[in-house]
């Protein structure tokens, strides 16, 4: 099913990258690429394994730095801040995590404060618990605040992990891999809660996935990783209409109707 495009503002870049360019040793990972991200849009950035799409939010993030290129992140320069300033610039960043990185030995309720307590800790256990019921009622799983995260489901895992990305009012959301594993029916409500959050909690956001209905459900724009550059983008329709081979075979191999 085709989202419904929310007001996007093309005025406003929360992301620019030019130039990016990253290799490891002799192995070119990114070589020049052109990336903006704009205020309210969901990114999907497409690729098969292996071709860098990990390596581009790891830059975003600050979390490995590039050989060349701009990279501008809610207005600024990664390369230019100070560990204090980037680790400042990162609560504003929210990291979803294939793995959904919940802590196994805390309750849902404990793995949803810690980020409160260690990044707020001038805020009241009334307070605490507001955000936690809020994030927890966002992501439909309000009955899960005390359980343990070996109790859950992959999907809830999934979504609990999200709901501690929210906790921090990120203005923008880096999906690595959201519905990887999961059955087709928690796929669905995983893309589903990717763009309620886009429109409930007004983010911006870069999807990275090679799972095409996903791409779909939640993508306003799509970008296709080839040879460590960007070939194709566009609307769904656009990237995937058209005659290149290697983008015909990413399709037919992977894209489910």
């Amino acid at each position: 099913m085709k989202k419904n495009i929310p007001k996007i503002d093309k005025s406003n870049k929360v992301i620019a990258i030019k130039g990016l360019k990253k290799a490891f040793d002799e192995f070119e990972v990114l070589r020049g690429v052109d990336l903006d991200l704009y205020k309210g849009e969901n990114l999907v950035v497409l690729g098969r394994s292996g071709t860098g799409k990990s390596v581009l939010i790891k830059i975003i993030s600050g979390l490995l730095r590039q050989d060349e290129g701009q990279v501008n992140v809610l207005g600024q320069d990664i390369n230019s801040l100070s560990q204090k300033e980037l680790d400042k610039l990162r609560l504003k960043i929210g990291f979803s995590f294939q793995n959904s990185a919940l802590y196994d030995s805390m309750t849902v309720r404990e793995n949803l404060e810690f980020p409160l307590i260690r990044n707020s800790r001038d805020m009241t256990r009334k307070e605490i618990d507001r955000i936690i019921n809020i994030v927890l009622e966002a992501v439909g799983l309000s009955q899960t605040i005390d359980q343990m995260p070996s109790e859950l489901s992959g999907g809830q895992r999934k979504r609990i992990g999200i709901a501690r990305t929210l906790i921090l009012k990120p203005d923008i959301m880096l999906y690595d891999e959201p519905t990887a594993g999961l059955d087709p029916i928690t796929c669905i409500e995983i893309n589903a809660l990717i763009n309620q959050v886009q429109r409930r909690f007004n983010t911006s956001s870069i999807i990275i996935t090679h799972d095409l209905t996903c791409a779909r459900a939640v993508g306003d724009r799509l970008v296709m990783l080839l040879d460590g550059q960007f070939q194709r983008q566009g609307t769904f329709e656009e990237v995937f209409e058209t005659d290149d081979e290697r983008v015909k075979s990413f399709y037919n191999y992977n894209f489910i109707d």
